[in-house]
């Protein structure tokens, strides 16, 4: 991840993403940079223009948190479920 990163740290610094470039931002984590993991970065980012892809990717909405709609929808069926129970209740007591 720290490779995608530093891709988009020198894109937004208006600097080529290019291997040298990319070991320079690595190294300078004081963490050593892998080879294949650069490579593999700058190969992937040949051709694309980063610009569009993050605009695209602001652009999309996103996904719903878990548990937020169908949370809704289960505070409703409880309040239904306890209305039919107190029903059941009465109807009980009046037999």
């Amino acid at each position: 991840m720290e490779y995608i990163y530093a891709a988009l740290l020198l894109h937004k610094l208006g600097k080529e993403v290019n291997e040298e470039s990319l070991k320079k931002v690595i190294g300078a984590t004081g963490t050593t940079a892998d080879e294949a993991k650069i490579k593999s970065i700058v190969a992937s980012l040949k051709g694309l223009d980063i610009e569009k892809v993050l605009s695209e990717a602001a652009a999309m909405p996103a996904a719903q948190a878990p548990g937020t709609a169908p949370k809704q929808e289960k505070t409703e069926e409880k309040k239904e479920k306890a209305a039919e129970e107190a029903a059941e209740g009465l109807a009980a007591l009046f037999g």
